[in-house]
């Protein structure tokens, strides 16, 4: 079994694995060929590093066994995603998330505009389009490469009146909404670690009123500080001279080192 290896992720066909410190790689091909004979459908191993590098989350994995690929084939909430794991940041602890978001989004009322900020590959995005009915997202991605696999991602699954995948900084394709007077019904912001929380850029583009934005916003603290999490969100609020009132608060999964990914539900109001 793999229960030696300190965690391991299964994408498609690659698993990719963080190995106990001090392994050898005979002991780290001999552990992979281990997973490769249990998992009929892996078809790749690699070790996982403790780094995601820089604004774009670029991930680094090291060949170990199985053939030397690093794109990935993976299926979830019945959408089919392609992207290179080192290229592109995915997440598949994520995919009960998407469900989730997705099923509140389908809830509310119809012909809903959804705008997914550092949208990757564009899961969110696609599994959102994929079982709503009625709706318009706007993905948007810094990252050009992970951009090219999310314009493939979305014709993949059929999608193409239903995603539109803008390439930008969100800093400064906001101020180009703002100016078009776009505003959007959901935003969803599945936010990468930053110092940066993004909120003055969301409230931007939201509406008010009864039917105000509904905002999901991801955010990292250890798990006693979701109080100062959210005391940040209403003074970017008052920054912003919007009313939000807030819905809920979950913890959307565990980082390490005793820290969390905490989702804040919010409304503008």
């Amino acid at each position: 079994m793999t229960r030696n290896l300190r965690s391991y992720d299964v994408l498609g066909n690659i698993a990719i694995l963080k190995f106990n410190r001090g392994d050898s790689l005979s002991i780290k091909k001999k552990r992979a060929k281990k997973i490769l004979e249990e998992n009929k459908g892996v078809r790749t191993v690699l070790e996982k590093s403790d780094k995601i590098k820089g604004r774009l989350r670029k991930a680094t994995t090291k060949y170990i066994a199985g053939e030397n690929t690093k794109e990935v084939l993976y299926k979830e909430n019945g959408c089919v995603f392609r992207f290179n794991v080192d290229s592109s940041y995915f997440s598949p602890r994520l995919s009960n998330e998407r469900k989730e978001i997705s099923s509140l989004i389908s809830k509310g009322k119809k012909g809903n505009c959804i705008l997914v900020m550092f949208a990757g590959v564009a899961p969110y995005s696609i599994v959102i389009a994929k079982n709503c009915k009625n709706v318009k997202v706007v993905s948007v991605e810094l990252n050009k490469e992970a951009n090219n696999y999310a314009e493939m991602n979305v014709l993949r699954n059929k999608l193409k009146d239903k995603v539109e995948v803008v390439r930008g900084d969100v800093k400064r394709v906001i101020p180009t909404f703002v100016k078009q007077k776009r505003k959007f019904d959901y935003i969803v912001m599945p936010r990468p670690q930053l110092k940066e929380d993004f909120l003055k850029e969301a409230f931007a583009v939201s509406k008010s009123g009864k039917n105000g934005t509904k905002i999901f916003y991801y955010d990292f603290c250890s798990a006693d500080m979701v109080s100062e999490v959210v005391n940040k969100i209403k003074q970017r609020a008052r920054e912003s001279k919007v009313k939000i009132k807030i819905l809920k608060t979950k913890v959307a999964g565990e980082i390490g080192n005793k820290r969390i990914r905490l989702r804040v539900d919010m409304q503008v109001t």
